[in-house]
Formats: C-alpha cells, structure tokens, sequence
C-alpha cells in the first residue's frame, strides 16, 4: 500500500505538468492565429484605403478629349466597326485621359431620330450631316452613343458623366440616346448610371440620359 501511493501521486504531478504544457500550448497557438489574423485586417484596411485613394486620385486627374482614332479590337460592344466609320459623316470618338493613357471610350454618332439597329445609325447620322451642311455643320439634335468600354475601374461612369456635360454645353443637341446591345449587361450600367429606358428592340436597346 506504501509503494501504491507515492506511485499515484508521481502520476498526478506527471499529468498536471502535461495539463499546464497543453494549455500552454493552447495559448500560444491563439495568440499566434489573433497576430496573424489582426495582421491580415490591418492589411486589408490598408489596401482598402490605398485602392480608395488611388480611385479618387485617378477620377480627379482624369479629362475627356476628342481621339482620331481608337483601337477597335478593344471594343466589346461593336469590333466590326472600323475607324473610318466613327469619324466620318460627323460622328465621333470621346476617350477619358489619365497619365498618357486612354482608359475609357465612347463612340458617337449624330442624328434626329432614334435608331434601332446600327444600319439605321449610320442613314440617319449621314441625312443629318448632310442636313448640317446648311447651318454650319451642327449635325443633328440627338447624340447617340452606340458602343462605350473601359479598361480602369470607374472610367465608364466617368465618360458618361463628362460627355453629358458636353452635350449639355452645345446649343443643337437636346437629347442622349444610346443604341445599346441587348444584354442585361448594357441595361444595368446605363439604368444604373440613372438613364431611363426608351425602347427594346430586336437586336438592340435605347437608353435615354435626361438633359
């Protein structure tokens, strides 16, 4: 019985020591993962700023001009169209500039009715344009942008934004119409963008940007 209890106790005090050990261990391994996860928020925080910062900074800086030309493989909306046909007959192409780089694109045409298909838009845009010739080459009184892409975040809301005021400016053009492709795509951008919608047609949807 002597021998029992000292052999009893040497094992409580080996399985405390393993208990104090694993808690220990414990510990330390939820402070590890708090450092680490504390660390990653902070990170995070400090992206989030930084991307913020770098957005604004980018809006700020940026300024829409009128391009020569574009690159149309780049066009997601309407690659057929070359850059003759965004040049010619009045049309044009608008670009939202930042640090020596074209980061956002919308094509126009100038009409004075509403088309539905890029056929149309190209008729209608030449009869105004001829029309034009009469009262100093103010072609048309509607603005119809049909195709509008982006390569920076933000830059499509902003060349929206900024050729709106444009148009606003001129004394012949009194509305801004798109010819837009029929995807659910096209819709929330310009619904988003606080246009209404005009029409839904066969292979196409008009949007309106009130003036």
């Amino acid at each position: 019985m002597m021998e029992r209890k000292p052999l009893k106790r040497k094992i409580k005090v080996a399985l405390k020591r393993k208990s104090k050990i694993f808690k220990r261990s414990i510990s330390k391994k939820k402070d590890l993962i708090s450092k680490k996860f504390n660390n990653s928020i902070k990170g995070k925080k400090i992206d989030i700023k930084k991307s913020v910062k770098n957005f604004f900074d980018w809006v700020k800086g940026a300024e829409i001009i009128e391009l020569p030309n574009c690159n149309t493989s780049e066009d997601p909306v309407r690659p057929e169209l070359d850059n003759q046909f965004r040049t010619s007959f009045g049309r044009k192409i608008y670009g939202v500039k930042y640090q020596d780089e074209i980061h956002a694109v919308m094509c126009f045409a100038f009409t004075n009715n509403i088309p539905k298909n890029v056929e149309e838009l190209d008729m209608m845009s030449k009869d105004a344009y001829l029309q034009s010739i009469n009262r100093d080459f103010k072609v048309g009184q509607i603005a119809i942008a049909y195709t509008v892409w982006s390569k920076k975040r933000g830059g499509g809301r902003l060349i929206v934004k900024e050729v709106f005021k444009k148009i606003k400016k001129t004394n012949h053009l009194n509305r801004l119409v798109t010819l837009s492709p029929l995807t659910d795509m096209a819709r929330k951008f310009h619904l988003s963008n606080g246009a209404i919608e005009v029409s839904v047609n066969e292979t196409s949807q008009n949007f309106e940007y009130k003036m």
